[in-house]
Parts: structure tokens; C-alpha cells; sequence
């Protein structure tokens, strides 16, 4: 995708610039239309998840934790499905482009004509964000929007999915109203002649299973409408365990060894989460946080904390947050004249940590002889994670000093 200079952009594909010319028509601010563009281009729209009527991310902004956005669409009823359906099936050429990755215009224009229509119109589109900005959209709601046109680019089932109907439940409705098309056309073979029982039933000599099919190079992603069923877990944490459960049996049966089988329960509450982006804000992310957190005893305080940790370093991380240490001579006996020596802050050493608690600044030495920076309100013990670690303490404290 490309910006133009009031902040729009064009996909690919031409339903993917009709879901843009939506977005632009939605939007009071070309101003913002032009940062959401930006961060998109930067990477800072987390994994999107698409539901029937939802699409929901969390996009990184000027502040550590990430927001919650979301794009709402109207989903078609099941009688719009019907005429569309039959209005693709019609035609061999529609199948032949969806199962292309191709939304013909004529497929679109002839839904149109019985009063379906697939693409959004100027709004239809529906945003929210968690963050302050009041805009509609915000820049991180645009940023999902031009995100989405580059999905829609490579696959128009994901705008299918939008309305209301997964790949496979379109591709399957297709093929047996194809089915059914040509059994009205065709005549009815000749019956088919049949075996004797005996001849079927004759012991016969069976040829060995084929080998194993080969791994494939990476693990599937889950794809699909999750059921919204009372009590059950929301769409978002069951694709995020099914996404995880694919990885982990990929890995499996790639290297024969489970990338997480020596994780304490823990510190495997604290994997799940830190894969889910967010900020704890959301009601998903509660109820995740929530029964992680319960299952382990702990607070979902203490789970948002080692999530920062986990974040910061990985295992290591988690382990310089919860296990303080004595290190020997060497990385920590040098730091306090490198820091002098730069003219930062006297910070008092403990063990592995060397702290100025007026400040609210702290760095923490890991085994991996890194230093981790951490900051509380001054005065107080509440220590958070926060910013990359650094093998030079110098560096990770002036990242401090500066955030």
C-alpha cells in the first residue's frame, strides 16, 4: 500500500481499495487517516483477529501498553447468504475466481442486483479504541483499517468472513448447489452392476501404509467464527490456545521435544499471556488474566507484572523480577564507576540490584549478565519492568532517564 499526502492509502486489489474509500469516508481528520497510515507502515498493529461482524487487534501508540481497536461490520442474514450464495453458484467462472483468492467485480455487481452487498459502503464502518482520542476514527482504528485492506489484498474470503460466513462454509454451500445444479442436467447413469458378496469378502492381501506425510514449514493458524456460547471462553482466548496448542505440536513433531515441557505451571500462565498483546483493559483480557492468575494463586497484578518481565527478557526476565541473587565479582562490582563515571545518579546496591528508591529507578543484573531497567512511583517498593535490557548499565540507564 502506498500513502497519499491526505493520509489515504490504496491496496492491491479493488476490494481492497473500496474498504479503504470507506475508511477515508468515515473520517473527519485526514490528519489522523495519515498517523494511522504511519502506523501501520511501523508495524505497530498487533496480530487481527476476525469474527462475523468484528475485527479486533491492539495497535502500539505513544505509550508502553498497546490499545484495544476494533472495526465493526453489519453481518448478512442468513436470507442475503442465500441469495448470494446463488448467485455465485450460477456462474462456474465466480467459484473459479474465489477459489483464485479473486472477488470478481461481475460477482459483486450481480449480488448487488438482488440486494446484497459485500462491500462496505461510506459508514458502514463502525470504530472504537480504548484509547483517549476521541476521533472517528482514531489514528489506531485507521491503522487497523489499512491493515485489513492489506488481508483483503491476499484473501477476499477474509471480508466473507466479515459478513458473517467462514471460507470453508461458503466453499462447501457452493459445491453442493453446483452439485445439485448438474444433477438436474445430467441423466441418471445406469445402475451399477454390483459384486457378489463372496468376491467382496475374499481375504485379500493389503498393501502397507504410506509413510508419514512430511511436517509443514510452519503451524496452521486457527481460521473461522469461534461460537459465542454462554460460559464458554471468549473468541480471543480460544484462538489464542489454539494458536499456541499449533505451535507447540509443530515444534513437536519437528524436533521430537516440547518447547515448554520444563516451564513450572507459572511460568507457563505467564507464556500464555504475554502472547495475547493488551493491556488488561479489555474484558477478554480480564477474564484471561483472571483464571490464569486463580490457577496459580496468584493476583492479576502479580500476572501483569511478570507478563512485563516475560516481555522484557523471557525466562530470564521472569527470573531477575521474582529471584533476587549475589553475583560475583565482575559485571556488578564495575557498574557503580561506569555510572559515576557517565555522571548519572548514585544508585545503592543490594545483592543484584542497584537502586535510587527517590527517583523511583532501579537496574537489576540477570544471569545473563544483563542489566534489566525497572521503575516504581518514588518513595514507594511497587517495581515494574520497562524498556529492553542492556549488557552496558550506562545504556540501560540512560534509556531509563530518558523514557
Amino acid at each position: 500500500m502506498s500513502a497519499s499526502s491526505s493520509g489515504g492509502s490504496r491496496g492491491s486489489s479493488w476490494w481492497g481499495n473500496a474498504w479503504v474509500e470507506a475508511l477515508e469516508a468515515l473520517s473527519l481528520d485526514p490528519a489522523r487517516l495519515a498517523r494511522g497510515h504511519t502506523y501501520a507502515g511501523e508495524g505497530n498493529v498487533g496480530a487481527i483477529s476476525v469474527t462475523p461482524g468484528r475485527i479486533i487487534t491492539y495497535v502500539r501508540g505513544s505509550r508502553p501498553r498497546p490499545y484495544r481497536t476494533e472495526i465493526r461490520l453489519r453481518t448478512l442474514s442468513d436470507e442475503d447468504w442465500d441469495r448470494f450464495l446463488a448467485v455465485a453458484a450460477a456462474d462456474p467462472s465466480h467459484m473459479a475466481a474465489l477459489l483464485d483468492k479473486d472477488m470478481p467485480h461481475s460477482l459483486v455487481d450481480s449480488a448487488a442486483e438482488v440486494g446484497v452487498d459485500l462491500l462496505p459502503a461510506p459508514g458502514d464502518l463502525v470504530p472504537s479504541c480504548s484509547c483517549p482520542d476521541r476521533g472517528h476514527p482514531c489514528k489506531h482504528a485507521a491503522a487497523l483499517c489499512y491493515e485489513t485492506a492489506r488481508l483483503l489484498d491476499a484473501d477476499p474470503f477474509v471480508l466473507l468472513l466479515m459478513r458473517g460466513r467462514a471460507e470453508r462454509d461458503v466453499l462447501d454451500d457452493l459445491a453442493r448447489r453446483n452439485a445439485a445444479h448438474s444433477a438436474r442436467e445430467k441423466p441418471a447413469p445406469p445402475p451399477f452392476p454390483g459384486v457378489p458378496a463372496t468376491t467382496a469378502l475374499t481375504p485379500r492381501t493389503l498393501p502397507p501404509l504410506p509413510g508419514p506425510l512430511p511436517a509443514p514449514p510452519h503451524p496452521g493458524h486457527a481460521s473461522g467464527a469461534y461460537p459465542g456460547t454462554r460460559g464458554a471462553p471468549d473468541p480471543l482466548s480460544l484462538d489464542l490456545l489454539v494458536t499456541d496448542a499449533a505451535a507447540r505440536a509443530h515444534t513437536l513433531l519437528t524436533t521430537g521435544t516440547d518447547p515448554i515441557a520444563t516451564l513450572t505451571p507459572w511460568q507457563d500462565a505467564v507464556r500464555l499471556a504475554a502472547a495475547q498483546p493488551g493491556s488488561g483493559l479489555t474484558a477478554a483480557t480480564r477474564k484471561l488474566y483472571a483464571a490464569l492468575a486463580s490457577a496459580n494463586d496468584r493476583s492479576p497484578t502479580d500476572l501483569a507484572r511478570a507478563v512485563a518481565a516475560w516481555q522484557q527478557g523471557g525466562l530470564t526476565g521472569l527470573s531477575v523480577l521474582e529471584t533476587p541473587w549475589d553475583p560475583p565479582a565482575g559485571p556488578f562490582d564495575r557498574a557503580r564507576p561506569a555510572l559515576q563515571a557517565a555522571d548519572l545518579p548514585r544508585l545503592r546496591p543490594h545483592r543484584n540490584r542497584l537502586t535510587d528508591a527517590a527517583r523511583g529507578i532501579q537496574l537489576r543484573l540477570g544471569h545473563d549478565d544483563r542489566w534489566y531497567p525497572y521503575e516504581s512511583d518514588p518513595g514507594t517498593d511497587d517495581w515494574w519492568p520497562t524498556g529492553p535490557p542492556d549488557e552496558d548499565p550506562v545504556g540501560a540507564l540512560t534509556s531509563l532517564l530518558d523514557a
